[in-house]
C-alpha cells in the first residue's frame, strides 16, 4: 500500500527522514525532491561491467547545462533521505517527464533501510537545459509487509554523493 502524504508526513523524523524537509514539497501521496548542483558523466563512451569506469563532473551553472541525447548524466538529490518500516520509490515528476527528461533508467526502487542521497540516472530524448535546484522527481513509500532485514550493502548505503556503477565489485572473489 503507498503511504498518503498525510501519513508520510506523520512517519517524518522517525521512520522517515528527509533533510533538508519542505512541507510545500508534500503532495497527496509523495514528496518532491530537487536536482544537485553537480553531474557526473562516463568519460569512455564503451563501459565495462567488471571493471571502475572513469566519470567526469559537471557542474550544471546558474543559467543551466544542456543535456544531450544518447548520453547518460549522473546526478543526485539535494535531500538526504533515511527509510525504516517502509519501502522507498523514486519517480520523476510529471512535467519532467513530458519534457522528455528521464531521471531513472532502470533504479527507482529503494530497499527498507535505505539511507543516502539518491543517485539519478538522467537520459533525455532531445536536448533539454537543465536546472540545479528544480524538483525533478518524486519520492514514495511502500508498506512492507512480514519479516524483513534492513537494506545494509557497502556499495552505495550512507552515500555522500553521486555514485557511479560499483557493479565490478560484484566480479571480485
Amino acid at each position: 500500500m503507498i503511504l498518503s502524504g498525510k501519513e508520510i508526513e506523520k512517519h517524518i523524523g522517525k521512520e522517515i527522514v528527509i533533510e533538508p524537509y519542505d512541507p510545500k514539497r508534500l503532495n497527496p501521496n509523495s514528496y518532491n525532491l530537487s536536482l544537485h548542483h553537480e553531474l557526473l558523466v562516463y568519460e569512455n563512451r564503451q563501459l565495462d561491467m567488471k571493471m571502475p569506469n572513469p566519470v567526469k563532473k559537471l557542474t550544471i551553472p546558474k543559467d543551466g547545462l544542456l543535456l544531450e541525447p544518447g548520453r547518460l548524466y549522473l546526478g543526485r538529490t539535494n535531500e538526504f533521505t533515511k527509510t525504516d518500516r517502509f519501502v522507498p520509490m523514486l519517480e520523476g515528476r510529471s512535467s519532467i517527464g513530458r519534457l522528455g527528461l528521464f531521471i531513472h533508467v532502470t533504479a527507482g526502487f529503494g530497499d527498507v533501510g535505505f539511507a543516502g542521497y539518491w543517485t539519478l540516472e538522467i537520459f533525455c530524448v532531445q536536448p533539454i537545459r537543465i536546472y540545479a535546484g528544480v524538483e525533478i522527481c518524486q519520492i514514495y513509500y511502500h508498506d512492507i509487509h512480514g519479516e524483513y532485514e534492513r537494506y545494509s550493502s557497502g556499495k552505495y548505503q550512507n552515500n555522500t554523493g553521486i555514485q557511479p556503477s560499483l557493479l565490478y565489485q560484484d566480479f571480485k572473489e
